[in-house]
């Protein structure tokens, strides 16, 4: 199975994703927003999640019904993954959270693992990594790498802004891997930051410069 490449085109994303462009934006708009387009992003993204079909009672008669067929896990990757947590986690309140901490050397751009805890379900789950940058590629890369050692077979990822060399890597490395974004800007810069971008998304969430 091929994965796809999605870019959304949709005028709430696109009109959020200015607001967190700016460099004016402070933590509390910047946060709030960021979650607000994962949620926007996760109602799209789950639209062709599998359904089985139940019976249900209303007060007025038995009725025909459907609801998910498989658990959702959600992992993101520590810490700027977890902006986006809160907003996934609002539409599916019965997601699982995993996470998966991931630095980035500055030197060399490699990706170093510290920490990786998920729920004992992702063998049968949809699994949907998220981190909003698509930079390398090289954590996005590391953490589904690790998923698939543990048995998850169902893996999306979901990020606001990537570059094209962060998506070719992915493609790549994961060709069944589908990958969502809200926006794919022009290039990597030579310290590996996304340009146009949006600076350090870790940064901007919990304003730590």
């Amino acid at each position: 199975m091929s994965g796809k490449l999605v870019i959304f085109n949709h005028p709430l994303i696109h009109h959020k994703l200015a607001l967190i462009r700016d460099e004016n934006t402070g933590t509390k708009d910047f946060r709030q927003t960021v979650s607000e387009i994962g949620m926007l992003m996760a109602y799209e993204v789950t639209r062709d999640l599998p359904t089985k079909k139940v019976k249900v009672k209303t007060p007025v008669a038995d009725a025909e019904a459907y609801v998910l067929e498989k658990s959702v896990v959600v992992v993101p990757i520590l810490r700027a993954g977890l902006g986006m947590v809160d907003g996934i986690t609002a539409l599916i309140p019965t997601a699982k959270v995993g996470h998966i901490g991931v630095y980035r050397d500055e030197e060399t751009l490699e990706p170093h693992e510290y920490y990786a805890k998920f729920p004992n379900i992702i063998k049968n789950a949809v699994v949907f990594v998220v981190d909003p940058m698509l930079a390398t590629g090289g954590s996005v890369k590391h953490a589904i790498d690790v998923l698939k050692a543990r048995g998850a077979k169902t893996i999306s990822y979901m990020g606001l802004v990537g570059a094209p060399e962060g998506v070719k890597k992915i493609q790549e490395a994961h060709p069944d891997v589908d990958i969502y974004l809200a926006a794919l800007d022009e290039k990597l810069n030579e310290k590996g930051y996304i340009v146009p971008g949006l600076g350090d998304c870790g940064d901007r969430l919990f304003g730590t410069k």
